[in-house]
């Protein structure tokens, strides 16, 4: 599986940006599928995840209410819906794939996407 992640930008404060993660190559409705973010000097963080038929979310605590992850398997895209930004979300945004939730965990990931930055100015 291929990711691509694209959407990233400069946004102000308490505005919004769409993220998008599309996959070529192996059954994209096989994988769950997450996004993970890293800021300069800081590991990388687990943001949201979703399972493979879309049922099943997941959210770190410091974006719960704020942002939203979706799919459609049709498209082989994953989406991150990301509201009321914030400064402390400015980070590189990575998209992933695993078949198991437990990888999510881990940072055990099947496969990882190169990121998209993201921005976010007073």
């Amino acid at each position: 599986v291929q990711l691509q992640a694209s959407g990233g930008g400069l946004v102000q404060a308490g505005g919004s940006l769409r993220l998008s993660c599309a996959a070529s190559g192996r059954a994209f409705s096989n994988y769950g599928m997450g996004w993970f973010r890293q800021a300069p000097g800081k590991e990388r963080e687990f943001v949201a995840a979703i399972s493979w038929s879309g049922g099943s979310t997941r959210y770190a605590d410091s974006v719960k209410g704020r942002f939203a992850i979706s799919r459609d398997n049709t498209k082989n895209t994953v989406y991150l819906q990301m509201n009321s930004l914030k400064l402390e979300d400015t980070a590189v945004y990575y998209c992933a794939a695993a078949t198991k939730w437990s990888q999510f965990w881990d940072f055990d990931m099947d496969y990882w996407g190169k990121g998209t930055q993201v921005t976010v100015s007073s």
